[in-house]
């Protein structure tokens, strides 16, 4: 029996609270109607024009997607636009699309609890906690004993699934390391957070070169061991859809939710042989 797309927005707030989520960011219902019904709903991280194409295949009534789709303002949804493009597919096609970011971000199972678990640290906690001290940004935590850096580059090339830039480390493989941070998605705003809280190692997305490279000379000032881990923001989070599709089906076990295992990370291939000489 299918639900109102009403009933499910009120479990999403139960699951992930809007009250915690980050000023700039945009979540939500993006379009659709709340009365309307919702027998199949298709989990994402990106909503792309081929993520489109597949809810309609396999006919899906709403995507919740991470990512929000408007995080920034536009000014035309013209077809010929990338915004436009996509949505003007959705709306024709009667498929709602809702985005739950950093407030899925923010909570004990989100993106990056699910990573920490993922990896093996026990008893972690929010990198950045709000003041609840149970809810925030990250995690930071401990492994049961120590690793090479290099073995944990291995185990999140194992856990996480496979992309054409896989893991990147700035350290050195030999050395043992047991308390880490993470945070699931583009995390380079919280690399003084990592550093300040004694973590030997810090794990997330995007990470530009000068401020990564300012937080591992400032470590070296210190004296401290740092190294850091970049991994794709897709596969990142990716994760983290298996956990959402449990707590959505405990819900609302009269409707079908799937994971959508489209690869939206945005490389395709990575050209790394050394040149011959």
């Amino acid at each position: 029996m299918p639900a109102h797309l009403g009933s499910l927005i009120q479990g999403f707030e139960s699951l992930w609270p809007t009250r915690n989520t980050e000023d700039w960011d945009v979540v939500g219902l993006v379009s659709g109607d709340k009365k309307q019904q919702v027998s199949k709903v298709l989990l994402t991280v990106d909503v792309t024009t081929e993520v489109v194409e597949h809810a309609i295949e396999i006919g899906a009534d709403l995507i919740l997607a991470h990512h929000p789709f408007l995080l920034k303002p536009v000014n035309s949804i013209a077809e010929d636009t990338s915004k436009g493009n996509v949505l003007n597919s959705l709306v024709k096609s009667g498929i709602a699309l809702y985005s739950a970011h950093t407030n899925a971000d923010a909570v004990p199972t989100g993106t990056s609890a699910v990573l920490a678990k993922a990896i093996g640290l026990h008893d972690s906690a929010p990198l950045h906690a709000f003041e609840d001290e149970v809810h925030g940004i990250g995690r930071i935590g401990k492994l049961s004993k120590p690793v090479k850096l290099g073995d944990l580059a291995a185990v999140l090339n194992s856990v996480l699934p496979p992309t054409a830039t896989g893991v990147r480390v700035a350290g050195d493989f030999e050395r043992e390391i047991q308390n880490i941070a993470l945070c699931a998605g583009a995390g380079d705003s919280y690399l003084g957070f990592a550093l300040e809280r004694g973590a030997e190692v810090y794990i997330t997305s995007d990470l530009r070169h000068h401020p990564a490279q300012e937080i591992l000379e400032l470590a070296k000032a210190r004296h401290v061991p740092f190294a850091l881990i970049d991994i794709s923001h897709w596969a990142a989070e990716y994760l983290w859809l298996e956990q959402a599709r449990n707590e959505l089906v405990a819900l609302f076990p009269e409707v079908s939710v799937e994971l959508c295992e489209i690869r939206t990370d945005v490389f395709d291939f990575l050209m790394n042989a050394p040149k011959s000489s």
